[in-house]
């Protein structure tokens, strides 16, 4: 005769509520304050719109990964993925025999697949004209980078180790892909608060960039009017994606896989022969691979590993990489102005951050409020796409440098 008093208590001590409550001063409370976090982030980004195609897929996989019980990411596996003389140690197999579905789609972050995917969806949606019209642009993406370097400092003095600074640093590119494939190779256990940093503040750039770029330039300069740029012929625009693709990979060999696929998906646009292609980029390929990125990062918010103190760090450092980043870009451009008196607005250097296109859009918006008959969202598109190659290109250099 079945026992139902004794079904009823298996029942119960398999589920995923015991487990939380069982051992409730211990890892019980994390698992809750993630599983917390998590509906606040889905909040964010259903209601408040913050980057909602990708934050909605983190905080999702924050909630699964953090259900007691489910199975469906496995830290514990990844830990012994990266630690030198354990019999795991680089073993996909043992992943695919023991893992769960989340640390499946996790492979595709920690070979770097889906980060390259996303910069090819990105390719094949952006515009270089813009740039190739004002190569001048080139040197306000390049000054927006130096967040990025100013954090890494930062972190150093804060304890971080050079990976683990390298990794935090990147979040002033303003670049989550960029952030998600260094941190991935460097510092794997920070990755889920710096995924969440850099998206989180790539949503907020309509409140964060306006005050600092009144601070820094006068009514005067955000009133001025810049020229039309200059056509820019087919052939420009297929030959740059090629030429971009072997200086940069022979000149920093690390940031091969970001640019080459940046590139490649530019070029599929830009060739008029392979419309299909650049189609299926642009929208199958790239929404599969949001799906799968970003399931599989929220996934790493283990309440263990997620909530210490290094993520509260993480949090002010990236904000002051991005606020320093803006500030670096916009001074570039109040020495632009200078220099070639008057003929360039200041506020397109905040552009020079990669978040294409928001903060070419904040341009042209704070453009319009000094002056309504102003616009400069084109103008500000150069620095915003070579925000992208620079943000690339500093990545592959801290890679370089401390991936060995």
């Amino acid at each position: 005769m079945i026992d139902i008093g004794e079904v009823l208590l298996n029942l119960w001590n398999s589920s995923g509520f015991a487990a939380m409550f069982a051992s409730f001063s211990t890892i019980g409370w994390q698992n809750l304050v993630m599983l917390i976090i998590a509906c606040v982030l889905l909040y964010l980004g259903i209601v408040k719109q913050f980057e909602p195609l990708l934050l909605v897929g983190i905080a999702f996989g924050c909630l699964l990964t953090n259900l007691p019980g489910a199975g469906l990411y496995n830290q514990e596996l990844w830990t012994n993925f990266m630690t030198e003389g354990h019999e795991a140690y680089h073993s996909y197999g043992t992943i695919l025999r023991e893992g769960g579905l989340l640390d499946f789609f996790y492979i595709g972050v920690k070979t770097s697949i889906y980060p390259c995917l996303i910069f090819m969806g990105v390719g094949a949606m952006t515009d270089f004209g813009p740039l190739l019209s004002n190569p001048k642009s080139l040197l306000l993406g390049a000054a927006a980078q130096m967040g990025v370097f100013a954090a890494f400092f930062g972190a150093v003095l804060l304890g971080f180790n050079g990976q683990e600074a390298a990794s935090i640093g990147i979040i002033g590119g303003a670049d989550g892909p960029t952030a998600i494939f260094l941190t991935s190779k460097l510092a794997p256990h920070l990755l889920g608060a710096i995924a969440v940093a850099a998206y989180s503040y790539m949503a907020l750039i309509p409140l964060i960039q306006p005050p600092f770029m009144k601070l820094l330039t006068t009514k005067e300069q955000r009133k001025i009017k810049m020229e039309q740029t200059r056509a820019v012929s087919k052939s420009e625009k297929i030959i740059f994606p090629i030429v971009v693709t072997i200086f940069v990979a022979l000149l920093l060999p690390d940031t091969a896989p970001l640019i080459g696929c940046l590139m490649l998906g530019n070029l599929l646009k830009e060739t008029g022969v392979t419309d299909r292609l650049s189609d299926t980029v642009q929208n199958g390929l790239m929404n599969t691979v949001t799906i799968l990125l970003s399931t599989s990062v929220g996934a790493t918010m283990v309440g263990t590993t997620f909530l210490t103190a290094n993520t509260l760090k993480i949090v002010v450092l990236g904000v002051c990489a991005f606020i320093l980043s803006t500030c670096g870009g916009l001074l570039s451009g109040v020495i632009m102005c200078k220099l070639t008196k008057g003929k360039v607005n200041p506020l397109i250097g905040s552009a020079g951050v990669s978040a294409v296109p928001m903060a070419a859009r904040v341009s042209n918006k704070e453009g319009q409020k000094a002056n309504p008959a102003n616009f400069l969202l084109m103008h500000a598109m150069g620095p915003n796409v070579a925000g992208v190659i620079g943000s690339a290109i500093a990545a592959g250099f801290l890679l370089s440098v401390f991936g060995g």
